[in-house]
């Protein structure tokens, strides 16, 4: 049997740039087979989702979500390589953390180069088995502590900036002044964010992005995409027969699901 060849997905809300970076890895990666084109942010987070592919190409600066945001969001294999205008901070962060990246305007020897480095670390990340299937890599190993390290770098609270410690919420017609401490975590809901507490739930109307860059790195963590939760009041993780990670909070009867790009920072816990 044949090793299955490599997918990706490419994301960008310029439609030109989209079908300029397609063409440019037909001829750098001919074995690649790319399953879909995502417009913005939103579809390239379901695509994802749905298709897993082994890649995804994400433009930065997208509508809906931005590809940083995305890529928090991963749930499987999928590797992630940026694609972005020039960006000192954001590069140096990538580098620091030997993430990859591909700068506009995509050349196709910058795009090779880093082709040769994917297919390097796809082919140790996923050795072909005897019988010539690709084998499976363990769950603990699809999470990518790079990733999740320069996406906390890139999406910290500027330096020196006083944490958040109150926030104006809505329930009904009131409004109430929360105690961050008292908040069990963040949750993104449609237009609104979602903030709970052992006593309640509030909405406001900050994103999870912006109330990232507020709250204290120490006290809060991004978990997923669309959730930040309070240490401070986490009670315990449990694994599915999937080896999927979810966090129980104090005052709170659910569980929350960790992406597995942050599944490292429970493991101590």
């Amino acid at each position: 049997m044949t090793t299955p060849s490599p997918t990706a997905l490419i994301a960008d809300d310029e439609p030109h740039l989209a079908a300029y970076l397609h063409e440019l890895l037909k001829k750098v990666w001919p074995a690649l087979t790319v399953v879909a084109v995502a417009r913005n942010g939103v579809e390239a987070a379901e695509r994802i989702a749905a298709l897993e592919p082994d890649l995804a190409f994400l433009d930065i600066k997208m509508p809906g979500l931005t590809g940083l945001e995305v890529a928090q969001g991963i749930e499987g294999r999928t590797r992630v390589v940026f694609v972005t205008a020039y960006d000192e901070f954001a590069v140096a962060a990538f580098e620091q953390q030997a993430v990859d990246y591909v700068l506009k305007p995509v050349t196709a020897e910058r795009l090779a180069r880093t082709v040769e480095r994917l297919q390097r670390e796809l082919a140790a990340a996923n050795p072909v088995a005897a019988n010539g299937t690709a084998g499976a890599a363990a769950d603990d190993e699809l999470a990518d502590p790079r990733l999740a390290a320069v996406l906390r770098q890139l999406l910290a609270s500027p330096r020196g900036a006083p944490a958040l410690r109150y926030v104006r919420a809505s329930q009904g017609e009131i409004t109430h002044q929360v105690d961050v401490a008292d908040v069990l975590f963040f949750h993104a809901d449609d237009k609104y964010t979602c903030v709970r507490t052992a006593s309640g739930e509030y909405l406001i109307r900050t994103t999870i992005t912006e109330l990232a860059a507020q709250l204290d790195p120490e006290r809060f963590v991004q978990m997923h995409r669309s959730t930040i939760v309070n240490l401070d009041h986490l009670a315990g993780t449990r694994r599915d027969e999937m080896s999927r990670l979810y966090v129980r909070m104090r005052g709170h009867a659910g569980e929350l699901p960790v992406s597995r790009a942050y599944v490292h920072l429970f493991k101590p816990m």
